[in-house]
């Protein structure tokens, strides 16, 4: 445990901007909303959304996807310390669920007001803006570059 804790120390108490901080909340606040959303008011609309090679049960995709955007949420608004590495959990769940809204597209699913080809098309765009919001809201990208440089120069003393 002592080593994964030593191998991540990079991600722990990166130093951000207040104006990076507030976005990193509005994010963190979104995606717990949207996690409440999978287990409540939204949840025949993200059932829709789950693609038909998933072998699992639709709702069950729904139920768990939401209790870890619930999660990451409030680790965003939690956790300050780690959020260079939950930025980076973040972004590659945006990734994880990417196949999704592409789904929704090619199958033609009508959710959330994406009643047409030409919405939903425009939705697949949004998705490279929510992974880089997470990276840069957070500092997750920095911080980590910054490692690699660290420890090269550490390596070459």
């Amino acid at each position: 445990m002592n080593g994964i804790l030593q191998n991540l120390k990079w991600s722990y108490g990166v130093k951000t901007h207040w104006f990076r901080a507030v976005f990193r909340i509005i994010l963190g606040l979104s995606l717990a909303y949207a996690g409440i959303g999978h287990l409540t008011f939204s949840r025949l609309e993200f059932v829709a959304q789950v693609p038909n090679w998933v072998p699992l049960s639709d709702d069950l995709v729904v139920v768990l996807s939401g209790v870890v955007e619930i999660s990451l949420g409030l680790a965003l608004v939690l956790l300050p310390k780690w959020k260079a590495l939950t930025g980076w959990i973040v972004a590659i769940c945006f990734v994880l669920i990417f196949p999704g809204n592409i789904a929704q597209y090619l199958n033609g699913t009508d959710a959330f007001g994406l009643d047409t080809d030409h919405a939903r098309l425009i939705r697949l765009f949004f998705q490279p803006v929510l992974i880089l919001w997470a990276l840069w809201s957070t500092g997750a990208y920095k911080a980590y570059v910054e490692r690699n440089i660290s420890s090269n120069s550490n390596k070459n003393s």
